[in-house]
């Protein structure tokens, strides 16, 4: 159903808006989290613990924009530092 508020009609744009930003946001921290498999699927630990740095940081920004509950991110970087570490 279409807004007939201008209030209504204002939050939905936003709303609009606001996801595609987050899908966005959400995409890229995806992609920071691929090169860090990426690494690990083939053993390569030095690539691994770069991608691990810059994928951290990542994670955690979507947290505070609000796309990741801090949890979420929290689980997703323990788990792939797990794996990093067993790689030696």
């Amino acid at each position: 159903p279409m807004a007939n508020v201008k209030s209504a009609r204002k939050r939905a744009r936003r709303s609009e808006r606001r996801t595609q930003v987050n899908g966005a946001r959400r995409n890229r921290i995806r992609t920071y989290v691929k090169k860090v498999e990426a690494a690990l699927a083939v053993d390569d630990g030095a690539a691994a613990r770069q991608a691990l740095a810059e994928a951290e940081p990542e994670l955690m920004r979507g947290v505070s924009k609000g796309v990741l509950h801090r949890n979420t991110a929290a689980r997703t970087v323990s788990r792939l530092a797990t794996r990093v570490k067993s790689l030696g």
